[in-house]
């Protein structure tokens, strides 16, 4: 294991690097880029569960140059230099930024939940583009960051990881929802079977004994905000997901692949006002399951049915009664799904875009509905690079949607914490505003020093 960073070590590591406190103005340089130019991308977190697939999609794309590679894991970037031999290397993103800053011009972000805002708002700050993986951000406050970052940098073009609203049939469930075919809108559903007991959660949440962390991996640099502690073997590569300070739980994890269409279709839907999470008892260490919230917003739109909007939003397979809703028996087609009710009928969606209309106990397929637009083939991470280059391809999602979509995500699974209890929120405000307890406890972190966001304004 790494020895834990002493003071001397930690001012001697981060001096120079001006990045943990700094607040950066409107000045930082974008390009803008011809057809024929290639984009230089720095990609951090180069493999992971997902990150290896980031790095050779986008760099797939004939206008992009992968030129940065950095990871906390040497071994990975031992492999990856392989494919990309002339790509500079290193393990700490803040080096990059400053040794390297003028080698690339957008950034792609595959790491673990808890590096994500302290990242992205880095490159923001620097004037780079910025491919994200989901959830955007693993604390509160970090939405409002991030929704003042995108403020300051309107020009720069951002994505997050939500590959699945590439499917026909996710496309058309938005189409559906904006046309308001199904009349006014009563209240959503979304559900996700996660977590399970498999290689992304630390499902009976064990901890064993403190160890040294592989030679391999840069453990102070893979804590990165978060205060220093020992190494468990039940963290790397991919169970750190179910920890408190590092991961989202399950809510967290899949928030993106299930809200996302609710957004998309409603953008009345811009912050919720109040959070409820039925839950059992909090663990300290770790993020608590089933959870079963309801997440309330303020409406004033005739598009809904009411003036408020409920989502109701739960992990562990929970799914709601088709019979309350009017539908027929049956199984739900998918672990992972999202639905609408309106006064007009149901939309229900699975995550990888199988859609249903029912009406009155009768079902439609989705992209059988008249009135829908084609739906092209299109490359999501491409996608990102097309418009970094002013080619408006069909984008979803830049991060002013993903602020949006996470924030109901993260106050479900937070406000597990104090479970069965009414969180007001206010999120201009950064606050839960009637229980300091719990305005105190999930609304941020305290940053170890020189691993703070910029401000970005």
């Amino acid at each position: 294991m790494n020895d834990p960073v002493t003071r001397r070590r930690f001012i001697q590591t981060t001096s120079g690097l001006g990045l943990g406190l700094a607040t950066f103005g409107a000045s930082a340089a974008m390009r803008r880029f011809s057809p024929n130019e290639k984009v230089n991308v720095l990609s951090i977190g180069v493999v992971g569960s997902i990150g290896g697939t980031d790095r050779s999609q986008i760099a797939g794309h004939p206008g992009v140059e992968i030129t940065g590679l950095c990871d906390v894991d040497s071994n990975y970037l031992e492999d990856t230099k392989l494919t990309h031999p002339d790509a500079f290397v290193c393990t700490d993103y803040r080096e990059a930024f400053d040794q390297y800053g003028d080698r690339f011009d957008a950034v792609i972000v595959s790491t673990p939940d808890h590096t994500h805002a302290p990242i992205m708002l880095t490159a923001l700050a620097n004037g780079k583009h910025v491919y994200g993986q989901k959830p955007l951000v693993q604390q509160l406050e970090e939405l409002a960051m991030i929704d003042e970052a995108m403020k300051a940098r309107p020009d720069l073009v951002t994505q997050v990881g939500n590959q699945r609203m590439v499917y026909p049939g996710r496309r058309a469930a938005v189409e559906i929802l904006r046309s308001g075919v199904l009349g006014k809108a009563i209240a959503g559903y979304a559900w996700t079977g996660s977590p399970n007991a498999g290689q992304y959660f630390n499902y009976e949440g064990v901890v064993s004994e403190p160890m040294p962390a592989p030679e391999n991996i840069d453990f102070n640099l893979w804590l990165g905000p978060c205060e220093v502690e020992p190494f468990h073997e039940q963290l790397i590569p991919l169970k750190w997901r179910s920890w408190w300070d590092y991961g989202t739980g399950g809510l967290g994890d899949w928030g993106v692949h299930v809200l996302d269409v609710i957004f998309f279709g409603y953008d009345e839907l811009q912050s919720p006002i109040a959070v409820k999470t039925h839950a059992p008892a909090p663990s300290d260490r770790f993020h608590t399951y089933p959870c079963l919230s309801t997440i309330t917003y303020e409406v004033d739109s005739d598009r809904f049915a009411g003036p408020t909007f409920p989502i109701h939003y739960s992990d562990c397979g929970q799914t709601p009664s088709r019979a309350a809703l009017g539908l027929p028996p049956g199984e739900w087609k998918d672990s992972n799904m999202t639905m609408v009710v309106c006064e007009g009928g149901v939309l229900a969606l699975t995550a990888g875009g199988d859609l249903e209309i029912w009406r009155d106990g009768v079902m439609t397929p989705g992209l059988e509905m008249p009135g829908l637009p084609e739906f092209p083939g299109l490359n999501h991470w491409h996608a990102w690079v097309d418009n970094i280059h002013g080619v408006k391809t069909e984008l979803r999602t830049p991060f002013s949607d993903g602020v949006r979509i996470t924030e109901p995500a993260l106050l479900a699974q937070k406000a597990a914490r104090f479970p069965n209890t009414e969180l007001v929120w206010n999120r201009a405000a950064r606050s839960i505003t009637n229980h300091p307890e719990a305005d105190a406890t999930i609304v941020r972190r305290d940053y170890r020093e020189g691993f703070a966001p910029p401000v970005v304004g």
